[in-house]
């Protein structure tokens, strides 16, 4: 009792102590996250050029992205997509706002136009862009902002319509810019002439190559130190970003052969009918197997992992690992279990018929709100587009002469040209329901035929010859690992996971039978690991671990996992001896082996030379400066850059080209004609300097931009 009135007595004491040690445990955790007390890092995605992108805003634009293109985008390739376009706008928006260049109304709206010309929602009746049009389209966005409506087939509301406008801006005062650079780049007469000269001037030579192959790989020895040398004196080519390198193996979740043989088990299971005991009634039912079902499509959709197909098919369209097996089939016979990619399959013959190759329909397409492909401007519910094609029906039953006078009121466009009409093959991709229609019944027929595009009213102008079709039921059962074979699996890679910490990674691997993968250069910012498909995960714990030897396990995309280890942190800089001995030991034999070969030949002349090392003298006609390729050796600019240096019957001393040691003889000079006037060639010049300059000028600017990039610390 009297301690706790001692704790009470110094209760202030005990809170401040208490607070002192949660406060440096706060501090301790901002220091070592390298963000202190500025809210900067926390925020700011990227600084460019002294601007900041803040975070929220980037990650809404990286949403945007992803659903503008239907999530079919990783979350990391619409962050690179977003990010492209702001380093781009950064680093262009100075150089806008130092000319004061910008995008006026009346601009604004050509560009606006240009790129919505071919969009059916904003023609008129003549097939021409009637702006009216786009500002009743506009207005109306606005007017059921935030809701979205459809353009071209796209969702779209009033806030992305905003940042369209914006691109579109963006891009016209981009376009402006670079054409008043372009506006400034010619090409000179002198350039012209040079250019001309270049293609025009030939000369013929003969020539003998001593190639570096005459001289084995395994004679030239290379020191760690002379590709250190190498690397500082090619710093240009052996500059790398930070990058790690990891070890991993795999354990994938795959269905065993045990789990393979109760999956056929159990669809065979489903065949014949069978007596089961029912624990609600207390009784026998008696359950229809698949050979006598009738009503397929329940069965099938109840039982399956793939829908039921309500539809005659060709052969060609079974899977034709079973196709000649399952075509031939009498009615009401079931044929497999069978293996067909990821599944295993029964399929039964549920009808046979005689079905046109071909056929010839019109149609008047009346769509309605929701449907596939529909306008942005469509307003008509499902029942008023039904009651639309009834009517259109009703009329055309009394009377076909008039269906081309009410194709006005079809919203298929491009068959209305043809007067409504429409021929395919029958295995042609048509909605189900539109080609259910035009080949299962009879030349004449005209019915509404529903589909996701809306309701058609289709009549049947002609058939193709007719042929065998089958309508199949087709029970699949997806191949998967069974629980115990995912507990396997888990217990596998626990097991290797516990193993390796401390141990060889490699030599664990091997003695369990495992393969390891080597992935190297993986970059900050990465998404995929070979082998592995999307691991951003993997990337960030590479780049977190500050030890080799750091070991951790993944769960994959599929199912599985991946145990990795991290061998290599590679910092920012110059790539190590290691590393670079790739690309610089080729290069230092190669430099070796020149000054081997120039050693023995003291030879002078061609001839004297080819018999020395055991060559053969070529020749190689009408060379020019332009396209530096010899017959016979390749492109070697060095050497005949030589050649074009010497007096017709002069011979070269020894060069030292991409191939091998090279010795040249010109045998003949052709200069080139002169021309009259070199303007042509000048503009020549002038066109492939103006081609390349919207790619080459933004990389200058963004090269001598300052970038600091922090996405990795959110992505």
């Amino acid at each position: 009792m009297a301690i706790l009135n001692k704790i009470r007595q110094r209760s202030l004491f005990l809170i401040l102590v208490i607070a002192m040690a949660l406060f440096s445990f706060v501090l301790a955790d901002l220091f070592k996250s390298g963000s202190g007390f500025s809210g900067k890092s926390q925020n700011v995605i990227a600084t460019i050029n002294g601007v900041d992108i803040q975070r929220d805003d980037f990650m809404n634009k990286v949403e945007n992205a992803q659903r503008q293109y239907g999530n079919s985008l990783s979350s990391t390739q619409a962050m690179n997509r977003v990010w492209d376009t702001e380093v781009r706008n950064a680093v262009m928006q100075g150089q806008f706002e130092a000319l004061g260049l910008s995008v006026e109304k009346d601009q604004m709206r050509d560009l606006i136009k240009q790129s919505l010309s071919t969009f059916e929602e904003f023609k008129n009746e003549a097939g021409v862009f009637d702006e009216d049009k786009l500002n009743e389209f506009i207005a109306n966005l606005k007017a059921i902002s935030p809701e979205t409506t459809m353009l071209n087939g796209s969702p779209i509301n009033y806030e992305a319509w905003n940042n369209f406008e914006k691109n579109i801006a963006e891009g016209g005062v981009q376009q402006t810019y670079f054409n008043l650079v372009k506006g400034g780049i010619v090409g000179t007469l002198t350039e012209g002439e040079l250019d001309y000269k270049l293609e025009n001037d030939k000369v013929d030579l003969k020539f003998v190559q001593i190639p570096f192959t005459t001289i084995a790989d395994s004679t030239i020895s290379v020191s760690k130190s002379e590709i250190s040398n190498y690397i500082n004196n090619h710093k240009e080519k052996y500059q790398v970003e930070a990058s790690r390198d990891i070890f991993f193996v795999q354990f994938k979740e795959e269905a065993s052969q045990e789990d393979e043989e109760e999956i056929k088990k159990g669809l065979l299971a489903l065949v014949d009918d069978k007596v089961e005991f029912n624990e609600t009634t207390k009784a026998n039912d008696n359950i229809v197997g698949f050979k006598n079902v009738t009503d397929h499509q329940t069965y099938v959709n109840a039982n399956s992992a793939i829908k039921y197909y309500d539809a005659f098919v060709a052969k060609s369209a079974l899977p034709s690992v079973a196709a000649d097996s399952i075509y031939n089939l009498e009615k009401g016979s079931v044929y497999g279990p069978y293996k067909d990619g990821a599944y295993y399959k029964l399929t039964k013959m549920v009808d046979v018929k005689q079905i046109p190759d071909s056929a010839k329909v019109r149609h008047i397409l009346i769509p309605f709100v929701g449907a596939t492909r529909v306008a942005a401007t469509e307003t008509r519910t499902d029942a008023q587009a039904k009651a639309t094609a009834d009517s259109i029906y009703n009329v055309l039953k009394g009377n076909r002469s008039k269906f081309k006078s009410l194709l006005e009121l079809s919203s298929d466009k491009v068959s209305n040209e043809k007067d409504g009409e429409i021929e395919f093959a029958y295995t042609d991709g048509y909605a189900p329901e539109f080609k259910a229609f035009s080949f299962e019944n009879n030349t004449g027929d005209l019915e509404v035929v529903k589909t996701s595009f809306g309701y058609h009213v289709i009549e049947i102008l002609s058939q193709g010859n007719k042929q065998k079709a089958v309508k199949v039921a087709t029970l699949a059962h997806a191949i998967e690992a069974s629980e115990k074979t995912i507990d396997d699996v888990f217990n596998k890679k626990s097991k290797f996971e516990i193993a390796v910490v401390g141990n060889d990674f490699e030599e664990i691997a091997k003695e369990q039978g495992l393969e390891v993968e080597t992935v190297s250069n993986i970059k900050v910012l990465d998404e995929s690991i070979p082998r592995l498909g999307s691991q951003r995960g993997i990337v960030r714990w590479a780049f977190e671990s500050d030890k080799i030897g750091a070991v951790k396990s993944f769960n994959v995309p599929g199912g599985g996992y991946a145990v990795a280890v991290l061998t290599g942190i590679n910092e920012e800089g110059l790539m190590t001896p290691e590393k670079a001995s790739v690309t610089a030991l080729p290069e230092i034999r190669k430099e070796k082996k020149a000054k081997q070969i120039m050693d023995a030949i003291s030879a002078t002349t061609v001839d004297d030379i080819a018999a020395a090392q055991g060559q053969t003298v070529k020749t190689s006609l009408a060379v020019n400066m332009k396209n530096p390729t010899l017959s016979g050796a390749g492109r070697e600019p060095k050497v005949i850059g030589t050649a074009f240096g010497l007096k017709e019957g002069e011979t070269s001393k020894l060069v030292v080209g991409n191939s091998g040691v090279f010795v040249v003889q010109v045998t003949k000079i052709t200069p080139a004609d002169e021309l009259p006037n070199y303007q042509a060639a000048a503009n020549r010049v002038g066109n492939a300097k103006s081609a390349v300059v919207n790619t080459a000028l933004f990389n200058a600017l963004k090269e001598a931009s300052e970038i600091e990039d922090n996405r990795a610390t959110f992505y």
